[in-house]
């Protein structure tokens, strides 16, 4: 009797599963379940490319429409899963079948942290996290004028970008005192901040939103108001424990799992933004929320499923596109006790290496491509270059890598 997969999500995650598990030989049933009525798409190019115009709806799906097809792969969308129950094998859909399966991946991702105000979520704010909230914002964006954007983050910026591009007149609220704080040094903070203010961006720093009045009128933390034609944010996500909450799932800031992405029931897998792992390179338990992570833990799920098991061991990278600046993150620089900057000849074109303990452990590079693959090589060979070899522009630091074959 042949197997059965089931895949709760279909986004970079739960595509990469389904495709892997042909890749690899699964000859069993693959269903992959999506909540969104749109095929699998990708998702950075909503607000890296769909919404600038520059690519459309067909230029983002991961596949062609006859790829699913093609390779047993049943698609059903528009519908939610409501419950898992793992002692069953089963699972409950929100139109009231019931599916059975040998192994489930989760790959739900993760949703929109909201705005809340008196224990209430703020209407007329809108997030971007999926296709429909693509499309919502480029219906909203077009006939504003004003666009107010709360949050600092990649997103924040991102969008802020897009609207500028559009000619709108742009405020980001940002509640700490300097863009994307949690993630970036100072030096590549600033570069940011000074990038969007000379695009005409105005940048409220280090003031909170206390309010909002129908999603025109802000009221911040020092007093001010600000009126909007459009309210948009990117304040972070969060990952709902509601679909394990009455299942056996163990869950902790998200689905637990370990380096097979087990999660701690056998058949049961989670991946991508949902997964809370054990990661090497941070040398503590967390959740990525990233493309690539998302893509290398659906390999190592299905390559366990199929019997040809390998541990997650891959090096994170991360990027953004912000006007002319590409900023490609590799590694995790938290904890970091010293950062060197490598500084070409142009002014913003350069690499902050992160070291602990005399150990290189991230690279940040700023319109610096090779760099950035080059640290994710280094780190991926636990070769870490000295702090002196570092500053020194014409030392070739991949020759380094050359001396370990």
């Amino acid at each position: 009797m042949k197997k059965r997969v089931v895949i709760i999500g279909a986004g970079h995650g739960g595509v990469q599963a389904a495709s892997t598990l042909r890749e690899e030989g699964f000859e069993g049933e693959i269903i992959m379940i999506s909540d969104e009525l749109d095929a699998p798409y990708q998702k950075p190019p909503l607000s890296k490319g769909y919404l600038q115009g520059k690519q459309n709806a067909q230029a983002i799906l991961f596949r062609s429409e006859n790829y699913y097809n093609d390779n047993a792969i049943d698609l059903k969308l528009g519908v939610r899963v409501a419950k898992i129950d793992s002692e069953k094998n089963e699972i409950n859909l929100s139109d009231g079948a019931v599916i059975a399966y040998n192994y489930l991946i989760i790959a739900t991702g993760a949703c929109n942290r909201r705005l809340r105000f008196n224990g209430h979520i703020a209407e007329k704010v809108y997030y971007l996290r999926n296709f429909s909230d693509a499309k919502m914002i480029e219906e909203k964006i077009n006939p504003a004028s004003h666009i107010v954007i709360i949050g600092g983050g990649f997103i924040g910026l991102e969008l802020a970008a897009l609207a500028v591009e559009k000619n709108k007149k742009v405020t980001v609220i940002e509640t700490e005192d300097r863009l994307m704080k949690r993630v970036l040094p100072e030096t590549l903070s600033k570069v940011f901040y000074e990038t969007h203010v000379a695009h005409g961006v105005e940048m409220i720093l280090g003031v909170s939103v206390v309010d909002i009045i129908d999603g025109k009128k802000i009221k911040l933390s020092d007093g001010n108001e600000i009126d909007a034609d459009l309210i948009l944010a990117g304040i972070g996500v969060i990952v709902e424990s509601e679909l394990t909450e009455n299942s056996e799932v163990l869950f902790n800031n998200g689905i637990v799992v370990n380096p097979f992405q087990q999660t701690n029931i056998e058949n049961i897998y989670a991946i991508g933004d949902c997964a809370n792992h054990y990661n090497p390179f941070a040398k503590k338990s967390l959740r990525l929320e990233s493309v690539q992570n998302a893509v290398d833990q659906a390999k190592v799920a299905a390559a366990h499923i199929v019997e040809r098991p390998f541990e997650y061991n891959t090096v994170p990278w991360f990027w953004t596109n912000q006007y002319h600046l590409k900023l490609q993150m590799a590694g995790i620089s938290f904890g970091f006790d010293e950062a060197i900057i490598r500084q070409s000849p142009k002014p913003e074109c350069f690499s902050v290496y992160y070291f602990k303990e005399e150990k290189l452990i991230g690279v940040d590079s700023l319109n610096r491509p090779a760099d950035h693959l080059n640290a994710r090589k280094l780190l991926t060979a636990g070769i870490s270059p000295s702090k002196m070899e570092v500053a020194d522009f014409e030392f070739n630091l991949s020759g380094l890598l050359k001396q370990e074959i």
